[in-house]
């Protein structure tokens, strides 16, 4: 259920979904019991709220002849889709590589975006058999880690002493 309430403070009008016990208004923030609101209706459907509400503020500032000529909700949403650009030809105008963000995302999906820059570097010292730099560097980068920061990690890790580096690689203390 969806009813158009108004706020007794302010005069707002917004949509609470459900009969909660109290609900504040988005406007000044009071909080009202649900059941002493007034409201201007109640419905199972939630477009048509919002074209009870949007009827509701265009009368309030006396433009009820344009409201009327506007579609409802229900019939404007899909033409949403369609209008402006998409996040590709944005991204593609201001000079960003839809390719690489698209890479990215992938990885973030993944899993791999939810491990720290650090915790990449650590997980490539205990994953690889023999981990010299190149190495750490390559899996690291694989992973969206930068190879300059994995050196900087590295030489930090060293001289907190969580690592040593020897002949053969790196090796996890």
């Amino acid at each position: 259920m969806y009813a158009v309430v108004g706020c007794s403070d302010c005069e707002a009008l917004w949509i609470v979904e459900g009969r909660p016990e109290t609900t504040g208004c988005p406007r000044c923030g009071s909080r009202h019991r649900f059941e002493a609101l007034k409201k201007f209706v109640t419905t199972d459907d939630e477009d048509h709220a919002r074209d009870v509400r949007s009827a509701l503020l265009a009368k309030r500032r006396g433009e009820e002849d344009a409201f009327a000529r506007v579609d409802s909700f229900a019939e404007l949403e899909p033409a949403l889709e369609d209008v402006g650009t998409t996040d590709e030809e944005y991204l593609a105008a201001s000079g960003i590589d839809t390719e690489e963000v698209a890479a990215a995302g992938e990885r973030a999906m993944a899993g791999n975006q939810s491990r720290s820059r650090k915790d990449v570097v650590l997980d490539a010292l205990a994953a690889l058999d023999h981990p010299d730099e190149a190495a750490v560097v390559e899996f690291a980068g694989e992973r969206g880690v930068p190879a300059d920061y994995v050196r900087s990690a590295l030489e930090k890790l060293e001289r907190m002493g969580r690592v040593s580096r020897g002949r053969d690689g790196y090796r996890l203390l």
